[in-house]
């Protein structure tokens, strides 16, 4: 191990960063991004100093690599990313408001509704199928329906 780390080189924190690249794409989140910031830092240190050897080069990556996660974090809190669609990946929310025509009768309280290529149970008063409904509120999977006027 210590014959690698001795021919270290700073191409190697290059690709090291590269491949923290493709783990962020891969993986949610944004903690890899972080990580390949500091190898990509610590590889330009390398190629500036060469004389650094790989001890030094070791912690550097490690301080660079907790200060860029600690500073990512805090910019991405007080940065939060915006979305043009606050309900998305909250399908349910998304039929709030919009009015359909129910699939299966609702009756004792319960029926189906048909949205595009999904069914969805819902509540609301006994209804005949083919009743248009408008969607108010939404229960884990369940839709709450009114009748449409």
């Amino acid at each position: 191990m210590t014959g690698l780390l001795e021919n270290l080189q700073f191409w190697h924190w290059w690709v090291l960063g590269v491949a923290l690249l493709a783990l962020e794409v891969a993986a949610p989140g944004t903690f890899f991004l972080w990580l390949a910031i500091a190898a990509g830092v610590t590889g330009v240190a390398a190629l500036a100093f060469p004389a650094m050897g790989w001890p030094l080069e070791l912690v550097m990556f490690a301080v660079l690599a907790v200060a860029s996660v600690l500073g990512g974090r805090a910019f991405v809190k007080r940065h939060p990313i915006q979305s043009d669609d606050n309900t998305l990946n909250r399908r349910g929310e998304q039929h709030v408001g919009r009015i359909y025509a129910l699939s299966e009768a609702i009756r004792d309280g319960r029926g189906t509704l048909k949205v595009g290529d999904s069914v969805w149970r819902v509540e609301g008063p006994d209804l005949p199928a083919g009743a248009r409904v408008r969607v108010t509120s939404i229960s884990g999977a369940v839709l709450t329906v009114e009748p449409a006027e």
